[in-house]
């Protein structure tokens, strides 16, 4: 039999229709509550998917200016851009951001914010604060599981951003009427 008129219906049908690129999500990205994400800093590549979230508000915990086409990319997708300038914890000398800390939660309480995306460079330390933070003050999550959850992303370091967590407080969150969104224990 000739090779040709064995595949021949193969060889003359249609051309299949090219497969959609896989959606590549962002370094250390991963769902925290419903409409809450974490992540490392979104790359182009990882655009496709962060689409299918329909983010409405990013929030950027890091000392260093937000990329033009990260900014460009949410524009065009109507995605609010909070930026926090929060440096790494070096200590005894650079502290966690308590500020930061409480205006991202601010955020994070009213749902017509959601869903968002919180990021820092690589998604591990000052993510895992603010998360620790959220965990323990609106979910009310247990210490030991907060340590477990940042351990996960951030590994063994990170004494004093646990220490922070722990010790972290702030009075009087300002929940929004009736704009809280389900997962929050306030």
């Amino acid at each position: 039999m000739d090779p040709y008129e064995r595949y021949a219906e193969y060889i003359d049908s249609e051309p299949l229709p090219p497969r959609p690129l896989p959606l590549i999500p962002p370094l250390s990205f991963a769902m925290v509550t419903p409409g809450v994400y974490r992540s490392g800093h979104p790359l182009e590549i990882n655009f496709p998917m962060l689409e299918k979230l329909k983010l409405k508000t990013i929030v950027y915990l890091a000392d260093q200016d937000y990329g033009e086409e990260n900014i460009e990319w949410a524009r065009q997708h109507d995605i609010q851009v909070f930026h926090y300038r929060v440096a790494n914890v070096r200590e005894p000398f650079i502290e966690n951001n308590a500020a930061a800390i409480e205006a991202t939660l601010k955020i994070l309480l009213d749902r017509r914010n959601l869903p968002v995306l919180v990021h820092s460079n690589k998604g591990k330390h000052r993510v895992g604060v603010l998360v620790g933070c959220m965990r323990k003050l609106l979910q009310r999550w247990s210490i030991a599981a907060i340590h477990a959850e940042y351990g996960r992303f951030a590994g063994e370091k990170g004494e004093a951003d646990l220490e922070f967590i722990e010790l972290f407080d702030v009075e009087g969150l300002d929940v929004k009427g009736d704009w809280a969104p389900d997962w929050a224990d306030i």
